[in-house]
């Protein structure tokens, strides 16, 4: 063991690959519902690494890998973040906003009577709260506190100790209330609820309904028999004699000549049509007997895949049901709606939102003019563009270093950290509008996020393993219960205010409780309860918020405690 400790002291880069290894495999443990995952396993394996290997840890790789972290979620979350801010569903949000005021102030409360130092009363905030990138924020806070840098070295390495005390039962509460105890609180139950309101939505469980080929439709060639339904019908006639279900008819072999299906072109008994729509709609117009022909040519059709960012004024507030019988609509298939990162269940009642990324197949021509028509294509990107990476992670940490606001007298900068996150945020708004602006893979994106997160905490928890049992011991068993106290706090008082002020339906409370708190797993948790994934409906409008506020809180709580 003496060999291995002076092997880590010596190669700290590849302790740190080792905790990231052992971190992803303690995130990845389940109990139940309840992982830590990998970014908390990584301060978890860090913390142990360092109880027995004092592995030196630079502090400027920790802010480089941070700041890509931070610009890296700005950047993914922009297009939803700067569009939800216009959205008329302001409810979740508020409740977002509602519930992380709650949880600083009860943290602030909690941290001053038991006389909890700025570290350990950051890590409370991180760990109850259940956002560890509070971590890096607050970090960058303590190092610009006028203090010696053994002190600070100190209070950073309580922040991960704090952390890892309060998460456990800051993301295992979270689920529990929002999944168990806030439905026994409102008196409802939770399956109930979910038929009511995939009713409203205009959702089938048993059977998709006509909506289904939205998600799941073919492309097939049929030949028109002489008694064919369709034989002597236009094209608009046919499709029209089909109005309960979306099918469409693409193209028509009539005597060895391809024809596009114009309104007006008439269909004759012999034709080969091509035709998109579920199969089972199709057969049940042309009938059981119909004769399937295999036609290369006739199908060869291009189509197009579009990821397409909702702007229009005209569509944004309307469901989806209303949309897809329009003749705009025409040949034109909806895949998928993704909100705030989460796929939101496709139903006639859905309504669409500033910010939504709607994902569409269809003819090119078809794609290209819907995508028109609905705000802008998000292209996929091959290259990174180093230039505004670069450039923007240095002017969003020059700004940030230069705000400066007051709390109770004392002046606390914005911080680096703070700074690159708005300018990610800001980068990924202006990239819909300028395509051409700033291009990152979204491969590239996810290794930012995830492997500079994991890597950042895995590194707190190294310079936190030499201090771990005595700051434990230090803390007592107050810093576990005044993190359940803080983790609590947001989840009734936000529950009360969703139900009696914003009059919320309680499985969207439900659901925007845990995108308050940015617990995916207690969102899933609802969804698993009520057997429906509308709770998420909930979830992508208040994550956002979550997500912003929360990280913010490490930078806020250090100055209210510090002052």
């Amino acid at each position: 063991m003496t060999w291995f400790e002076a092997f880590l002291v010596r190669y700290p880069e590849l302790a740190l690959f080792l905790v990231i290894s052992l971190g992803a495999w303690f995130g990845g443990i389940r109990l139940g519902r309840f992982s830590i995952g990998p970014v908390t396993g990584s301060l978890f394996a860090g913390i142990l690494v360092g109880q027995f290997a004092h592995v030196p840890v630079p502090d400027m790789t920790k802010s480089f890998l941070f700041l890509l972290f931070l610009f890296g979620i700005g950047y993914s979350v922009g297009p939803q973040f700067m569009q939800a801010l216009r959205r008329q569903g302001a409810k979740p949000m508020l409740l977002a906003v509602i519930c992380c005021a709650t949880g600083l102030a009860a943290a602030t409360m909690v941290a001053k009577l038991m006389g909890l130092d700025v570290g350990f009363a950051a890590g409370l905030v991180s760990g109850a709260l259940t956002q560890s990138p509070a971590i890096g924020t607050a970090t960058e806070a303590i190092g610009l506190l006028p203090l010696p840098e053994a002190e600070r070295a100190r209070l950073i390495a309580h922040v991960a100790v704090a952390h890892a005390v309060c998460y456990v039962f800051g993301s295992v509460g979270v689920i529990m209330f929002c999944s168990v105890v806030g439905p026994q609180i409102l008196g409802i139950d939770l399956k109930t609820e979910a038929r009511k309101l995939e009713q409203e939505l205009g959702m089938k469980r048993a059977a998709p309904g006509v909506f289904s080929a939205w998600r799941r439709f073919e492309v097939r060639a049929y030949r028109l028999s002489a008694d064919s339904a369709l034989a002597g019908l236009s094209v608009a006639t046919a499709e029209a004699h089909a109005s309960q279900h979306r099918f469409f008819i693409l193209r028509v072999r009539h005597d060895k000549q391809l024809h596009e299906a114009t309104p007006d072109l008439v269909l004759h008994a012999g034709d080969v049509v091509a035709l998109s729509g579920r199969r089972e709609e199709l057969i049940g117009m042309l009938g059981e007997k119909a004769e399937e022909v295999e036609d290369p040519v006739l199908l060869d059709i291009p189509l197009s895949v579009a990821r397409v960012l909702l702007t229009s004024h005209d569509l944004v507030g309307r469901p989806l049901g209303e949309l897809a019988f329009q003749e705009s609509a025409r040949g034109l298939y909806l895949r998928s709606v993704m909100r705030g990162g989460e796929a939101v269940p496709l139903a006639p009642g859905l309504t669409l939102e500033n910010g939504d990324i709607l994902h569409l197949v269809g003819p090119e021509p078809v794609v290209a003019g819907a995508a028109r028509r609905m705000g802008r294509i998000i292209a996929s990107a091959t290259a990174t563009d180093f230039v505004t990476l670069g450039l923007a992670i240095f002017l969003g940490g020059l700004a940030g270093a230069l705000v400066t606001f007051s709390i109770e007298g004392m002046q606390v900068s914005l911080g680096t950290s703070v700074g690159t996150l708005l300018a990610g945020l800001l980068v990924g708004y202006l990239r819909t509008r300028l395509p051409l602006l700033g291009p990152i893979p979204d491969g590239a994106v996810a290794l930012m996020t995830s492997l500079g997160l994991a890597a950042f905490v895995g590194m707190t928890g190294l310079q936190a393993g030499p201090v771990f049992l005595s700051a434990v011991a230090e803390a007592g068993v107050g810093l576990l219960l005044g993190g359940a106290v803080v983790t609590m706090a947001p989840m009734v008082v936000g529950l009360y205010s969703g139900r009696n002020l914003l009059r919320m339906n309680p499985l969207l409370l439900l659901g925007a409780l845990a995108g308050a708190q940015t617990t995916t797993a207690a969102m899933a948790a609802v969804q698993e309860q009520s057997e429906s994934p509308v709770a998420v409906l909930g979830y992508t409008a208040a994550v956002p918020i979550g997500q912003i506020l929360l990280t913010t809180w490490g930078t806020v709580i250090v100055g209210l405690v510090s002052s």
